[in-house]
């Protein structure tokens, strides 16, 4: 594994410290219907539905409210009767690929085959006999469909705790390995692997393993992370660790939330490591005794406003007169607010000045009308 290289000067120098691109991990491509996981494809960003798959109207709401969000893929339970019914006409519905989520059952695996899911996340060593396991590979070899082999922490093999005495990386590896090599008996490798822990330190751990050790696209996630705050910061040490290694090729934040807030934090964690694909950062300053603005409310409004926005724009809201001026120039747009007025910037130019009210559809209607420079829509972790 190649980790980035960092060119670095003398601490007595002015000049600034630049770091290449990530240096991204090798791995086999996989089709999640039109969407490319691995083979240094853009990084895919993922969450999974919470309503009762049955529900098929609250299910697509939710999907469709995820893809205005910016997610690639949407994961659908199917885990009883009525979810393997309703599959068919949510992926009919869906304006992105559909995965299925299987436990145990290969009936319900083979009914979102059928129904035309774009992959299956399965363990084919837990549904049960070696015909059931033939039945539902073929299948999904049959129309093209890949398979994630997702192992947690939480539930693994006896055999295996037995051997370990508790969850250990090296657990994590050879539960996934053994899938993996289930699948490949059968003539199958068209696979995705996750191998998520609530334990952010073994995740990390039992990812490296298996980047290391194979070429299989990877699927990141801690899971179970927690509320939005406490999943948020678990979330992003994480994968954004495993991200900054040149390690992983979709993602999913687990929140205790809705899904379109794991999307909304899965994208920002790309876009702080420069691996977002196109979409709007907003740099913002903390605000100090200096502010002059109701700052924490036009940065609120401009993130609601813009959420959906699928341009690579960078906008920077600053507070006072110290730094907002230096750094509102640096932005494509900017905007330095000092005593009720605010100076908005194009690309490092003054466009005009604009009253605190105004702030909010002043930098809405520049990102509208911004057009990006051609640099700036190339994914930099591709």
């Amino acid at each position: 594994m190649e980790l980035p290289i960092v060119e670095t000067h003398d601490d007595t120098q002015t000049q600034p410290i630049a770091t290449a691109p990530f240096r991204r991990r090798r791995s086999r491509r996989v089709m999640v219907g039109s969407v490319p996981i691995g083979g240094n494809a853009p990084i895919a960003v993922q969450s999974m539905t919470k309503t009762k798959t049955a529900d098929v109207h609250a299910t697509l709401e939710q999907i469709r409210r995820c893809a205005d969000a910016g997610a690639d893929v949407m994961r659908v339970t199917v885990n009883d009767w009525e979810a393997a019914e309703a599959i068919g006409e949510i992926v009919r519905g869906s304006p992105v690929p559909i995965v299925a989520d299987i436990h145990f059952n290969h009936i319900f695996a083979l009914k979102a085959i059928e129904a035309g899911v774009a992959k299956v996340r399965i363990n084919p060593g837990n549904i049960g006999s070696r015909d059931r396991i033939k039945q539902v590979l073929t299948a999904a070899k049959e129309r093209g469909i890949p398979i994630r082999i997702g192992v947690n922490s939480g539930s693994l093999e006896k055999d295996i705790l037995d051997k370990y005495g508790y969850p250990t990386a090296e657990a994590l590896f050879e539960s996934a390995m053994r899938h993996v090599e289930i699948a490949q008996d059968f003539g199958f490798d068209d696979i995705v692997i996750s191998v998520k822990s609530t334990d952010v330190r073994l995740m990390i751990e039992a990812y490296r393993m298996v980047a290391e050790r194979t070429d299989f696209p990877l699927h990141l996630g801690v899971t179970e992370a927690g509320t939005t705050r406490v999943g948020t910061i678990k979330s992003a040490v994480g994968i954004g660790t495993l991200l900054a290694e040149g390690i992983g090729d979709t993602i999913r934040v687990s929140l205790t939330d809705q899904p379109e807030e794991e999307i909304l934090v899965g994208k920002e964690i790309l876009r702080s490591l420069g691996l977002a694909q196109r979409s709007v950062e907003i740099i913002a300053c903390p605000t100090c005794g200096r502010i002059e603005v109701d700052l924490f409310s036009i940065v609120r409004q401009i993130e609601e406003r813009v959420k959906g926005i699928r341009k690579p724009v960078k906008v920077a809201l600053l507070g006072c007169v110290v730094n907002g001026p230096g750094e509102a120039s640096e932005a494509d747009i900017g905007i330095a607010a000092g005593r009720g007025v605010g100076i908005l910037y194009r690309k490092g130019e003054v466009i005009r000045r604009v009253k605190e009210e105004e702030i909010v559809e002043a930098v809405v209607e520049e990102i509208l009308n911004f057009v990006p420079d051609e640099n700036n829509n190339a994914n930099v972790g591709s």
